[in-house]
């Protein structure tokens, strides 16, 4: 049997309205969600309490600080460009019906597909333990303690748990009530803020707007190896594409505004952003909605870790997985209390991995083998070529912007700039060029094996 099954038919769809995802990987997904559904999903997972501290990346240096309109405009630009992107990653997961890691097994064959898989289940459990940190840290600024942090751990690893045991159920939760919730404290919180105002240190000030938006464009790319996981349950492509597209678009560049004004607010100070939030009449409120909110962040992380598992280990219960790698990170957030620069900087690197990935995916997918259906079969054959691509794009992405993640390495990368007398200027966006090099590699390379395939 096939390791993933195509689309079900509309009929079958309805008739597994209340199924819920299978719990192992040679299992139909039952084509459960439609456009409001996946609206819903993305468009809380766009907004997040590390997406209102994160504004501090577009505004600027103090002292270098981007104007308020040129902030917002990097906003929008970076996020409708990040999202299209993740659009198309939604788009393979429900023409397939294969979880993102899977859906490599067409590109690369099953055996060179365990690579990103395995790279994805690092960085997945690395953001997965910090988001139950930042749900203590918000749930400490509600309660205006310093201490309990164990205890809001601990709950929030239980919720996380629970609702990647249940995922379709728990994005019905979302769709009917969480959304609601969210969207009336984000329009609580954008009057009171935006009633008292907010200086604009870096006026007139457009000098970093590409940086800017390429940060942004970063962010929103960091959900395209997860997005496949979900859409695999749409009941049409135009809904999985639409619903990721508008929902996660309109709630970033609203999460990311509001944290702008916040910060400008608070004088710059990441610190106390929370602060502003709960300096409102009943801020702590609707703070507290969205705090209990960040737990389908962490419910993104956990279950795309167990879908990237399934890959590698396809007949194992998904609730064990599931399950297991809930405790995993809740242990690991009760013992780390922050993460280190250099860890950081080692998620920085696993993620300029999946930009150039993507571009490769796609446009195989679109133009090139993909067009006559991939194999997805646990023994699909191994194609060596396409690591090509991807090595040049990731190549590509280092060569602009170096993750520093050690002095060896990003010397590495700054010595090759000097050997070539190439300066990175303001055009030069890894995100973007990491993107579109390999892109063009991947379709010069269909063209070629095309003529082959015809001679």
């Amino acid at each position: 049997m096939s390791a993933v099954s195509a689309p079900s038919s509309d009929a079958s769809a309805r008739a597994s309205e209340r199924s819920e995802a299978p719990l192992t990987l040679d299992t139909a997904p039952p084509r459960t969600l439609g456009f409001r559904d996946q609206f819903a999903l993305w468009a809380n997972l766009g907004v997040s309490l590390m997406g209102f501290s994160g504004a501090a990346t577009v505004l600027g240096a103090a002292g270098s600080e981007l104007s308020f309109t040129a902030a917002v405009t990097a906003i929008v630009a970076g996020t409708v460009i990040g999202t299209a992107m993740l659009g198309v990653a939604a788009l393979i997961g429900a023409r397939t019906g294969a979880p993102a890691m899977a859906s490599l097994r067409g590109l690369f064959g099953t055996k060179l597909s365990y690579l990103p898989t395995v790279l994805n289940i690092a960085q997945c459990i690395g953001w997965g333990v910090y988001e139950l940190m930042v749900i203590a840290m918000g749930a400490q600024a509600v309660v205006g303690t310093d201490g309990w942090r164990w205890l809001f751990v601990v709950l929030a690893g239980a919720v996380t748990t629970v609702l990647t045991i249940w995922p379709l159920g728990s994005i019905a939760v979302l769709r009917r009530y969480v959304a609601a919730a969210v969207g009336l404290a984000m329009v609580y919180f954008t009057v009171q803020l935006g009633r008292l105002g907010f200086p604009d240190p870096g006026a007139g000030n457009w000098n970093g707007f590409l940086h800017a938006t390429d940060a942004i464009v970063a962010v929103s790319i960091s959900f395209v190896p997860l997005a496949a996981d979900y859409t695999r349950h749409s009941r049409t492509q135009g809904g999985a594409f639409w619903g990721t597209f508008s929902g996660y678009t309109v709630a970033q560049v609203w999460c990311y505004v509001l944290g702008l004004i916040a910060l400008l607010q608070s004088g710059g100070d990441v610190s106390k952003i929370f602060s502003s939030f709960t300096g409102v009449a009943a801020g702590w409120v609707f703070l507290l909605v969205l705090v209990l909110r960040e737990t389908d962040q962490s419910f993104a992380n956990v279950y795309s870790t167990a879908m990237s598992v399934h890959n590698l280990f396809p007949r194992v219960d998904r609730r064990v997985l599931t399950g297991g790698i809930g405790v995993l990170v809740t242990v690991l957030a009760l013992q780390i209390q922050e993460f280190t620069a250099s860890y950081y900087n080692f998620l920085g690197l696993i993620g300029s991995v999946f930009v150039p990935l993507l571009a490769v995916l796609a446009v195989d997918y679109f133009l090139g083998a993909g067009r006559h259906g991939w194999n997805l079969d646990q023994d699909a054959p191994t194609r060596w070529l396409m690591l090509a691509p991807w090595l040049l794009g990731f190549a590509t992405y280092q060569f602009l912007a170096p993750t520093p993640i050690a002095d060896w390495w990003t010397g590495l990368w700054t010595d090759l700039q000097s050997a070539v007398h190439f300066t990175p200027q303001e055009w030069s966006s890894a995100s973007l060029f990491g993107f579109l090099v390999p892109a063009l590699a991947t379709w010069l390379l269909t063209l070629v094996r095309r003529d082959e395939t015809v001679g």
